[in-house]
């Protein structure tokens, strides 16, 4: 998968839920000033600092070290727990921290150290604290540094004038420092970052690279301390960049034909094509020597799920023999990149645990293997155990189930999770990974997108910048807690009627239960996607009106076909859930007789062989909605049908496929071969033509004369009423 596709997947492995953090417990230590150290320096002014929450855009993180200590304030909402953290830019032998409180003070708080800004080691606990000024001494070290208030002095919140550390830089590089290995033995592996254990707590990254310094410290509150890419260039360093400042590290992706699995990607010919082979280890080679000195590299992945997607390009015995080359293929770079970088492990990523074997026998110079697994991630473990193989891994995406493993609903297309089902997928599958100690070494889950459209409502975490429980659910498997979030409304029940007949430009019902678990007030949205019906994967706002009781009218499409619709529930506090159910478009009944129904029906042309064709006349006036006319792909055509005898006709209905008309004239005819027009039309925008009709007859012809595309013209249904 990528962040092109993200609602597409191929059958296979994948799993997850969520990590408890344990209770931080220390002793009650009094507040007393340490003695001075000769090389104490102020460490926190002006590094990047990051907090639970904070009252209003005038109250952030920053303004707690900024060293302004009666001017600038960080204010935390009005729960227990909150917390504030400085990033130091580099670990630090620290020796105090001083907080200068304003009114709303901790009366109990915790100052903790960490290497990675995800694992936290408690230095001093605090409590019958009094405001004013703390003068904290602590002993340890970490390259991050948090206050956790655990209890307010009244009903405000934590409201700090300035939060400042003291110590002595150890030298240690930005972004963590040191090698990264895979370390340890069979079935007891480590990944460690400058000797340190790390494990990868991680999110596929979504949006642009210039918007990185935006949501970045988004992604690292979450709890994340990984990020990972599917390509990797000229353009990959800002992201870097804005990472390392963070204190995010990056798996760098590298893109190799055909990616994405099943579908997706060009066809390469792995076993004799050398030119595509040489000319992607001399890119891949360049972009190592670029980026593997940069503090928030963390590993390299080449490749993403070409075991499984080389299936679309070939079969039988050259498959066998292009898995087993480009297998070999990854080896060959895994070997040039160690021989440029021996400081940051190599893996590669499928999406097909049958993959593996193919790894294990071709690229032994792997460190780690990653595997994308949504809905079947607990049996990556399985797997594993039962292939014997002998090296960790890591999983690259995972999630609630995708489109290939829910079952079709009763519109007979995938039935989506709710929201509370995708939160509860991530879950799962967190507990999937931590749940094979040792040998799984962490996730980087999908995806932190903010794409509102069919494929982001299905996996992003915010898409169009709304938090979804999903990512509630990712920050409580990484922190251990959410306490004191304003979460998002939920969605229950939803349902819509009629849910497979919902007349074309007219009205169907939606109804659903919403409940925000804050009290905020709610406003509501209604979207419209027509992945099914057209491919267009956009989510469109659809015309509806509220009827009261959770219920929405809402018009339907024009366009036949299944269609998804999206009620989507906002708190003004930057939370939505989103909930879709199908329905599907038919064209709208007409009262009385069709007459047209499996009458003689002849045409100009008709298409004997292309795509579902033969698509001869009669199958205008079958009655089917699955089955069509096709005329040649020029001008003029016609098609007429034979009524056996003079009858009196008011409306026709012509549903159009694709392939409309948009110029034609409506012709009667009393013999077959005199025909008079009685409606016609230069503005035909095709779906559902709606005719008015005041005529008696025997023949009706359809005189097309221009088509609205290149092809030619098609009808579903060409219906005369008496």
């Amino acid at each position: 998968m990528s962040p092109l596709a993200p609602s597409r997947r191929p059958a296979g492995r994948a799993g997850v839920p969520l990590l408890v953090l344990g209770a931080l417990v220390a002793s009650a230590l009094a507040v007393t000033a340490p003695p001075a150290r000769a090389a104490e320096t102020l460490l926190s002014q002006g590094k990047t600092a990051t907090a639970s929450s904070q009252e209003g855009d005038g109250y952030a993180a920053s303004a707690a070290v900024d060293g302004n200590l009666t001017g600038t304030r960080w204010a935390s909402r009005w729960s227990d727990p909150q917390w504030i953290q400085v990033d130091l830019g580099q670990r630090a032998d620290l020796s105090r921290a001083v907080l200068t409180w304003e009114g709303a003070y901790g009366k109990s708080y915790q100052i903790q150290a960490s290497d990675n800004g995800t694992d936290w080691r408690t230095l001093r606990t605090v409590t019958g604290g009094d405001g004013g000024t703390d003068d904290v001494a602590v002993s340890g070290s970490g390259r991050y540094v948090r206050m956790l208030g655990t209890e307010r002095s009244g009903g405000y919140g934590y409201s700090l004038w300035e939060f400042q550390v003291y110590g002595t830089a150890d030298g240690a590089p930005p972004g963590g420092g040191g090698a990264v290995e895979v370390t340890g033995s069979q079935g007891n592996w480590q990944l460690t970052v400058g000797g340190q254990p790390y494990t990868v707590k991680g999110l596929t990254w979504g949006p642009a690279v210039a918007d990185a310094p935006k949501y970045m410290p988004d992604v690292k509150s979450m709890g994340v301390n990984t990020i990972r890419t599917w390509g990797t260039d000229g353009s990959t360093k800002p992201l870097l960049d804005s990472a390392a400042a963070h204190g995010i590290r990056v798996v760098n992706g590298f893109w190799l034909q055909p990616g994405g699995g099943p579908g997706s990607g060009g066809c390469v010919d792995y076993v004799t094509d050398t030119t595509y082979k040489n000319n992607m280890l001399t890119e891949f080679t360049k972009w190592v020597e670029a980026y593997k000195s940069h503090p928030a590299t963390l590993m390299w992945n080449v490749g993403n799920e070409s075991v499984l997607g080389l299936q679309n390009c070939y079969s039988g015995a050259e498959l066998e023999a292009q898995r087993n080359a480009y297998t070999g293929f990854v080896n060959d770079v895994a070997k040039r990149i160690h021989g440029i970088d021996p400081d940051h492990p190599v893996t590669s990523t499928d999406a097909w645990t049958g993959a593996w074997p193919y790894y294990k026998r071709n690229a032994p110079d792997l460190d780690l293997y990653s595997m994308n697994s949504y809905g079947d991630i607990c049996g990556v473990r399985e797997d594993w155990e039962e292939g014997g193989y002998t090296k960790p891994y890591i999983i690259t995406e995972g999630g609630p189930a995708g489109e290939w493993e829910v079952p079709d609903d009763a519109n007979g297309v995938p039935d989506e999770p709710t929201d509370v089902q995708k939160a509860e997928g991530y879950t799962k599958a967190w507990d999937c990974v931590t749940g094979h100690r040792g040998v799984a070494l962490g996730a980087t889950l999908f995806h932190y997108g903010v794409e509102h459209d069919f494929g982001g409502v299905w996996f992003n975490l915010v898409p169009d910048g709304l938090k979804r429980l999903s990512y509630y659910a990712v920050k409580r498997a990484y922190t251990g807690s959410t306490t004191g979030d304003n979460t998002p409304p939920v969605i229950s029940n939803m349902a819509v009627s009629p849910a497979s007949s919902a007349p074309a430009g007219g009205e169907f019902t939606v109804r659903a239960d919403v409940r925000d678990p804050d009290g905020d007030p709610v406003t509501y949205k209604v979207f419209l996607s027509g992945n099914y019906a057209s491919g267009d994967k956009r989510l469109v706002e659809a015309e509806w009106r509220a009827t009261g009781n959770g219920t929405f009218a809402v018009k339907a499409p024009e366009k036949l076909g299944v269609w998804k619709v999206y009620i989507q529930a906002e708190d003004g506090r930057g939370n939505a859930g989103i909930e879709t159910k199908s329905v599907k478009v038919v064209a709208p009944p007409v009262t009385g007789t069709n007459v047209a129904l499996n009458k003689p029906t002849t045409a100009s042309s008709f298409q004997p062989s292309y795509g579902d064709c033969p698509c001869e006349p009669a199958k205008a006036t079958d009655g089917r909605a699955d089955t069509r006319w096709a005329s040649d792909w020029s001008d003029p055509q016609w098609i007429r049908v034979d009524l056996g005898a003079a009858t009196a006709i008011r409306k026709l209905q012509l549903v159009w496929d694709p392939a409309y008309a948009k110029s034609y004239e409506v012709q009667v005819s009393d013999d077959g071969n005199t025909w008079r027009t009685v409606h016609t039309t230069t503005t035909g925008n095709g779906d559902i033509d709606t005719v008015d009709v005041a005529a008696t007859a025997r023949h009706v012809r359809l005189h097309l004369t221009a088509r609205g595309t290149g092809w030619g013209y098609s009808l579903h249904e060409f219906g005369i009423y008496s």
